[in-house]
């Protein structure tokens, strides 16, 4: 993950004909590309293949959250599907992210693949502070994502999902753990559902290990001429 083309991802979240023509113009820029609930809902394992046969490190961003049962079902199955990355959300507990971890391997091994990085959602970066102290996860999202980030390492959790404005202090608490960050937007971007957002220059600086970039690219004019900036962006934050 030096490369700043490997430290991108693309939130592919548009109908999976659109996310296959925008592939290739933002392919020499960004390597990873993240799969979500609607195009995984819509699609399975289809809405996986095509991105990671084109070279694409895929993120599997399903935020499992169950009993740890069924979790580690899921987990197997995502895990044979070789994704570099599967989320779970670090609110389901120490059981439940031990079984997703446990199942991904298994699935993996099955399917004699790599298995997925096993990442735990802390705070999502639509939640404002309020928002979290209205839910009961304490007074603001960085309390929430320290907490939450405390259970996922002692879980066995790869890396964490987190605002880029928490990554710093996770980063020296937690300096062994991988830092995926969204709610990444580049200066003058529309915020659009996002609450704690941050630059992808200063996301880097902060100890974010892969920036999550979606809707900055693909609803750009020139998509490939956005994520050519992001990426130098990127590329000279890492010097």
């Amino acid at each position: 993950m030096n490369g700043a083309r490997e430290r991108i991802a693309w939130a592919a979240d548009v109908p999976l004909d659109d996310a296959l023509r925008l592939w290739p113009l933002l392919s020499p820029f960004v390597g990873v590309v993240k799969v979500g609930l609607s195009l995984f809902v819509e699609h399975g394992p289809a809405a996986v293949g095509p991105f990671r046969d084109g070279g694409a490190a895929v993120f599997l961003d399903l935020k499992l959250h169950d009993i740890p049962n069924t979790v580690e079902g899921a987990a197997a199955a995502a895990g044979s599907l070789g994704a570099a990355f599967l989320t779970v959300h670090a609110s389901g507990g120490e059981e439940m992210i031990r079984a997703a971890v446990s199942g991904a391997a298994r699935g993996a091994q099955r399917a004699g693949v790599p298995p997925p990085r096993i990442l735990a959602v802390t705070a999502l970066t639509s939640l404002s502070d309020a928002e979290v102290k209205t839910l009961g996860f304490g007074p603001s999202a960085a309390d929430m994502a320290g907490r939450l980030a405390e259970v996922a390492r002692r879980a066995g959790a790869g890396g964490l999902v987190c605002s880029a404005q928490e990554a710093a202090a996770l980063c020296r608490a937690f300096p062994d753990l991988f830092l995926c960050t969204p709610g990444i937007r580049p200066a003058g971007a529309a915020l659009g559902d996002q609450a704690r957002v941050e630059t992808p220059a200063a996301a880097i600086r902060a100890g974010a290990s892969l920036l999550v970039v979606g809707r900055p690219l693909h609803t750009a004019a020139d998509p490939a001429g956005a994520a050519r900036a992001l990426h130098d962006e990127v590329a000279t934050a890492l010097r």
